[in-house]
């Protein structure tokens, strides 16, 4: 079974080293109104995932109180189905370009969906349980990481078949 997905746009990179989405002329209308959201939900397709990285089921992450991870307990981007995942603050819409405040997705980058985000759906409900490593990782190497091509995140692991 087979399921058929298009991208309505693209993530780009501009001169100044913001990033915007571009949706494709034939999804504008589907924008109406957007603008009066403060954050949107973005799906993208991780387009640099080969095939073969779409078999990885585990990774080790380089740092030694890191476990090794089934991929799905993990953010990594090589996965069965590389779909991306963010929630991202909508700085402005100047007719098909939302201009954003941020995305770990690169230049090119195909977008599956956008979704407004509103806390009452998207807020986890109850407590949120982060384990111990990714508590640690977050204190001392969140920043380090964010900005980082494919290319970058693939070195920090060893992928695990």
């Amino acid at each position: 079974m087979f399921y058929k997905v298009k991208p309505v746009g693209f993530i780009k990179k501009l001169e100044t080293g913001e990033k915007c989405i571009e949706i494709l002329e034939e999804y504008e209308k589907a924008l109406e109104k957007i603008e009066y959201f403060s954050h949107i939900i973005v799906l993208y397709w991780l387009n640099k995932v080969s095939d073969e990285l779409r078999e990885t089921l585990r990774i080790k992450p380089r740092f030694k109180w890191t476990p090794e991870l089934g991929i799905f307990a993990t953010r990594f981007p090589a996965r069965p189905n590389p779909i991306g995942i963010t929630t991202t603050r909508l700085l402005s819409r100047k007719g098909r370009i939302l201009l954003i405040e941020d995305i770990d997705a690169e230049d090119g980058t195909p977008v599956l969906d956008l979704k407004p985000y509103i806390p009452l759906f998207d807020e986890p409900k109850g407590e949120v349980v982060l384990p111990p490593w990714v508590l640690k990782h977050i204190k001392e190497h969140h920043h380090d990481h964010h900005h980082l091509s494919f290319k970058e995140i693939l070195k920090m692991v060893k992928i695990r078949r």
